[in-house]
């Protein structure tokens, strides 16, 4: 293997990609393969006594989806009206969630090097559903981890 291409490996395996959203004035990362849609949630079903952050349940091309309001899960306020919302879908433990979002982004390649454990001041609310920060040109990105963005609708729904 060529010099060159060693270099490029060895960088493939030192970046990871996320896709960015915006949840309030917020910039979070998911990584990129725990992505599988990303659509205009319409429909959405109420589900009596499901977890505060539950929106409801949505038909996605034939299949049932959860959708997690994600400015609920994270003690935001509600959104206006005027405000678009858009979701991410994600699969997780073989059942379909859509994380209602306020806006997508775009992805980003981003070294590991770049990569922080949360910071002593990050909002516990975000701190429990994080997994780590980026920061990008002043701008803190949080990375949500899956597990823990729906650890706590698991056991509310459980209960």
């Amino acid at each position: 293997m060529s010099e060159e291409a060693t270099k490029h490996a060895a960088t493939e395996h030192a970046t990871q990609e996320f896709v960015t959203v915006t949840i309030g004035d917020q910039l979070f990362g998911l990584p990129i393969n725990e992505v599988q849609d990303v659509f205009m949630p319409s429909a959405i079903t109420e589900v009596p006594l499901a977890a505060h952050e539950v929106a409801g349940v949505l038909n996605l091309r034939g299949r049932i989806v959860t959708a997690i309001d994600m400015r609920k899960r994270l003690g935001l306020p509600e959104r206006s009206e005027d405000e678009g919302e858009m979701a991410v879908g994600i699969e997780f433990n073989g059942e379909s969630y859509g994380l209602v979002i306020d806006r997508v982004g775009e992805v980003h390649r981003l070294s590991h090097e770049t990569f922080e454990a949360n910071p002593a001041n990050l909002d516990p609310r975000w701190a429990a559903v994080s997994a780590g920060v980026h920061r990008l040109d002043g701008n803190l990105m949080v990375v949500l981890d899956v597990n823990k963005v729906l650890a706590l609708g698991d056991q509310a729904l459980a209960a």
